[in-house]
């Protein structure tokens, strides 16, 4: 940090830098406030290390409503352009990927760290291997966040969907990330429980294609070492099949692979049910693994890219129907007997609507793949819709529901502070989501159709004006949605804040334990 501070002093890059060193100087204090505190005793492997876990759902609270709040503000300014409030910083160009990253990885990450090691530590019956790579990755990672949401507005940027970050953001966040497959390795290596729950092969899936996917996408040459600019190694069609590679996958093992080990814990754990069938989801996961990989060329049909890689693209995307329903049908279907509970308990119902959505925007990505139909949509609002369906109904369903079923477990409550809020919050988010997803339906379809009419005399009926003002009404509806998840999301954050601040926590005797209660027993699949 402090290297980049001084040799960037006349770039961007100098306050990152300086940020960077604040970051250190700060963890470094942290740390070493402890260093003559005396050795913990043996007891604290008599029970599970959440304290990371806990920071990782607040932290993830914090980004959502952030990233929500700068989300419905792009949303109103294609309503009015004026809300850039005359500053380059605040365009639509550089605070849409604010939103994106501050919701994906600032929400969705924490969510996914958080989450993993509490699954890890239960399904292992196995303490964390260690306390303090837990915090390096859950402050690393957080801090790859912040130096994105910050460069963003200042103009750092290598304009890569969902990667927009530049060179030394990016080495740094490989660090974190080898560390946190490090932490999985480590505890599996030292479970007590002979059989790896699927949960944990979904999270493995995410970290370890992830970091592939991130290393390979960002390969680039800086400008200098005191430059926030660099070059990617890839030109051309090349570049835009690499982007999209990772594009897709990230959206496969980030924001899918992950977010099913999330459900494939929580969902039967609060519905009280066994997983419908533990083989489906075996061979889910590997169908999964195996047939996103190829995926990402449907993002680029009718461009520059071989023909036959777009088709073969195609052709996995509607393969991929097969592993993905049977994700979604095996989670529905792990409620049957427990639909009594769906109707009385927000929580689960959370889970439940993000598995229906699941389902239909998996159908809905295979549909809108094959060459025909991606005429009409891509360039279109179908395509934001088809992708919030996926991001609000199902990313953001379920990482909801497991964080209401995690928080009173974790802070050792009773229950939520209020039920009430919890349900005015599902109601809210499913309000939003809706409002949004069939606005940019309708609109990406009207827009689609616009862009393709042709009069007698084989010129355009319509410019492109004339389908910017067909959808203004669209627009409105979407940015309206958006403020309804986000005050959603407000109501969430309070409830858990609240929760947090109960007396009376539950004692540590009725806590889960690393090893079974019951003397003698040999512990059980995890199944």
């Amino acid at each position: 940090g402090m290297l980049l501070g001084v040799v960037g002093r006349d770039d961007p890059i100098g306050i990152h830098g300086a940020l960077i060193f604040a970051a250190g100087i700060l963890t470094i204090f942290l740390i070493g406030k402890d260093y003559y505190a005396p050795e913990p005793s043996d007891e604290r492997f008599a029970s599970y290390y959440d304290d990371p876990t806990k920071a990782g759902i607040v932290l993830a609270m914090i980004w959502v409503v952030f990233g929500l709040a700068v989300g419905d503000w792009v949303a109103w300014q294609l309503v009015n352009p004026n809300l850039t409030f005359g500053g380059g910083w605040s365009s639509f160009g550089r605070i849409r990927p604010v939103h994106t990253t501050a919701v994906i990885f600032g929400f969705g990450g924490n969510g996914l760290i958080a989450t993993s090691l509490y699954v890890l530590q239960r399904t292992s019956r196995a303490r964390l291997p260690d306390q303090l790579s837990p915090w390096f990755v859950l402050l690393g990672y957080n801090l790859f966040c912040v130096l994105a949401v910050t460069g963003y507005p200042m103009g750092i940027t290598q304009s890569k969907e969902y990667a927009e970050t530049e060179w030394y953001a990016d080495i740094w966040l490989v660090v974190v990330w080898v560390v946190y497959f490090l932490i999985y390795l480590r505890t599996l290596a030292r479970r007590k429980e002979p059989h790896i729950y699927v949960a944990n092969w979904y999270f493995m899936a995410f970290i370890l294609v992830v970091a592939m996917l991130h290393i390979v996408n960002n390969l680039a040459v800086p400008v200098s070492i005191g430059h926030a600019k660099s070059y990617t190694l890839f030109s051309g069609v090349q570049d835009a099949m690499i982007q999209w590679w990772y594009g897709h996958n990230a959206v496969a093992f980030f924001l899918t692979a992950g977010f099913l080990g999330m459900m494939y814990y929580f969902l039967p754990v609060r519905a009280g049910r066994p997983i419908f069938s533990y083989r489906m989801s075996i061979i889910s996961f590997w169908g999964i693994t195996f047939l996103y990989m190829w995926a990402g060329s449907h993002h680029l049909h009718f461009t520059a890219l071989p023909h036959w890689v777009q088709t073969l693209g195609m052709t996995f995307s509607l393969m991929l129907l097969v592993p993905s329903w049977a994700s979604a049908g095996n989670a529905l279907l792990t409620l049957n007997g427990a639909w009594a509970k769906v109707r009385d308990d927000a929580t689960l119902r959370f889970m439940m609507v993000a598995a229906v959505f699941y389902g239909l925007t998996t159908f809905e990505g295979s549909f809108m793949a094959i060459r025909a139909v991606n005429a009409l949509s891509h360039y279109t609002d179908w395509t934001v819709g088809h992708v919030h369906a996926g991001a609000l109904g199902w990313v953001a369903m379920i990482t909801f529901g497991s964080i209401y079923a995690v928080v009173p477990w974790v802070w050792k409550r009773k229950s939520m502070y209020s039920a009430g809020l919890v349900e005015a919050h599902f109601w809210l988010s499913i309000a939003g989501a809706l409002v949004y997803v069939f606005a940019m339906w309708n609109s990406g379809i009207i827009q689609g159709l616009m862009w393709r009419t042709y009069s007698e005399d084989g010129t355009l009926t319509y410019s492109f004006v004339d389908s910017l003002i067909a959808m203004h009404p669209y627009y409105v509806a979407r940015a309206i949605g958006g403020l309804l998840f986000l005050i959603g999301g407000c109501i969430g954050a309070y409830n858990i804040w609240m929760t947090i601040k109960l007396p009376n926590p539950i004692s540590e005797a009725t806590a889960d334990q690393p090893e079974p209660k019951a003397i003698g027993a040999s512990p059980q699949p995890a199944e």
